[in-house]
């Protein structure tokens, strides 16, 4: 495509920008919403053909046009239209699945990390009379099994408590994801100490025969809790790996990379946090039955999984990793080709 071509095909695109920026400029209101959402998808075009301008054509006059253009009307998108609803909608359906699937093996690692050890620690306690009275005196033991573990759901207001309870995961799941960074260890450690503790507490009900009792009582938001945590865990792995083994990439390159992911998956995870601190704070230390205390935390762990699994390997045929902008930028890349 000559430089003549180029500009025969996208010259009314640039001016039908100029006019909506001029009108724009004078007074934002004058925009109707449909033309707001022209102005920010002509922007975004003209973006992508500035850059084409600058490496395909030796047009300085070009390039100076569009550069003029970009930057007018990008401080109209960016004074007017910081965040859309569309924006939002992708971050939803294409940007946090997509970085979920594309960490998926980390987050196994992650999971095994935190799930060993529960285990091992949970059948030590349960099987060994030694490890049983080692973990403290009887009577101890058995106010922790009859009363302090289920107390521990129920003696703060509900709201009271799904917020306490919510917060506190969110830190969790930043720290699991932000200690990646000194080379996994950090992470590693947060997912085994957090199996091991968890481990230790089912270790002394199934010693006890209160073995329904404790997964009663974890299952119901412990399920989609436990998820969340497994990927905020795997998430910091990857990350730190991109230090130990960046591939082709220099290691800045590579956690620049990867950062711009976790942050997705952090907030992303804000929400599932929300959703199982909910129903931590009001289901799993109610009166309903535990048969429908379990069944909705294994309802809302299937909806995970499932939008997860879906929505991500849906993503992931796209071209998509769930890098924050990704999903922005190749759009804007297709619609500067045709």
């Amino acid at each position: 495509m000559t430089v003549d071509e180029f500009i025969a095909r996208n010259g009314p695109s640039w001016q039908r920008l100029g006019e909506l920026t001029n009108r724009a400029g004078r007074r934002a209101s004058t925009l109707t919403a449909g033309e707001l959402d022209e102005l920010v998808s002509l922007y975004q075009r003209t973006s992508t053909h500035l850059s084409l301008a600058r490496s395909r054509f030796a047009d300085p006059a070009l390039s100076a046009q569009l550069t003029q253009l970009v930057a007018r009307s990008g401080a109209v998108v960016y004074g007017t239209r910081p965040r859309t609803l569309r924006a939002a909608t992708r971050f939803v359906t294409e940007t946090f699945p997509a970085a979920l699937w594309h960490s998926r093996w980390f987050v196994l690692v992650a999971t095994l990390l935190l799930v060993v050890p529960a285990l091992a620690v949970g059948a030590w306690i349960a099987v060994s009379p030694e490890a049983l009275e080692a973990s403290g005196p009887e009577a101890l033991r058995q106010a922790y099994i009859e009363e302090d573990f289920e107390a521990y759901y129920s003696e703060l207001d509900s709201t009271e408590f799904f917020a306490t309870v919510a917060t506190n995961n969110i830190q969790v799941g930043i720290l699991s994801f932000a200690a990646g960074v000194l080379l996994c260890l950090p992470t590693a450690y947060v997912m085994a100490l957090n199996g091991a503790n968890l481990g230790f507490a089912g270790g002394l009900f199934h010693a006890a025969g209160e073995a329904a009792r404790f997964w009663g009582l974890i299952l119901p938001h412990g399920l989609l809790e436990l998820t969340a945590v497994f990927v905020a865990g795997g998430s910091g792995l990857r990350l730190g790996w991109a230090i130990v083994d960046p591939g082709d990439r220099r290691r800045s390159d590579a956690l620049v990379e990867e950062g711009r992911r976790a942050v997705v998956i952090v907030l992303g995870l804000v929400g599932v946090f929300i959703v199982s601190g909910l129903i931590e704070g009001y289901v799993t230390g109610s009166g309903l039955p535990t048969s429908l205390r379990v069944g909705i935390g294994l309802t809302a762990e299937a909806a995970f999984l499932a939008y997860a699994g879906v929505l991500g390997h849906q993503a992931a045929r796209r071209g998509l990793t769930g890098a924050l902008g990704e999903s922005d930028q190749r759009r804007w890349t297709r619609e500067a080709a045709t």
